[in-house]
């Protein structure tokens, strides 16, 4: 299957990368021509939005620079995005008063809804990542 691959890119953890991140998402997608609902789409857009603005949030000091792959399989697409601050971020509840600190809920909350998985995972080089793999099917649908 032509659509199948692993790409990869970095990008600075500064504010404009995070609509950048999206775009070059999306573009990939779509030139590889990879079979996803509109809705997978959606999801996995709104998935590396919310990873991108954590490490500009929370970990561009230690990790001015941020790297982002997409791995796509037969049945598959799975989104990473790598930094090099050692803190594994917990999806905790929080407070629904305050604004902010809810990204990792709602990215576990749409690849859940997606059918898919996600995890955080430390590097050798002591960063983490964290992905999501969505199916490109999801199991509900033929």
């Amino acid at each position: 299957m032509p659509y199948e691959g692993v790409w990869r890119f970095t990008a600075a953890a500064v504010d404009p990368s995070v609509p950048q991140a999206r775009h070059a998402v999306r573009d990939l997608l779509a030139r590889q021509g990879v079979p996803a609902s509109d809705d997978t789409v959606h999801a996995l857009l709104l998935i590396v939005s919310e990873l991108v603005t954590n490490v500009v949030r929370h970990a561009a000091l230690l990790s001015p620079v941020f790297g982002v792959e997409v791995a796509v399989g037969p049945e598959w697409v799975r989104v990473a995005v790598e930094d090099e601050h050692p803190y594994r971020p917990s999806a905790l509840e929080t407070d629904h008063a305050r604004t902010g600190g809810r990204g990792l809920l709602l990215v576990r909350e749409v690849t859940r809804e997606a059918g898919g998985v996600c995890d955080v995972e430390h590097t050798a080089r002591g960063g983490k990542v964290v992905w999501a793999a969505l199916p490109l099917k999801h199991p509900g649908f033929l």
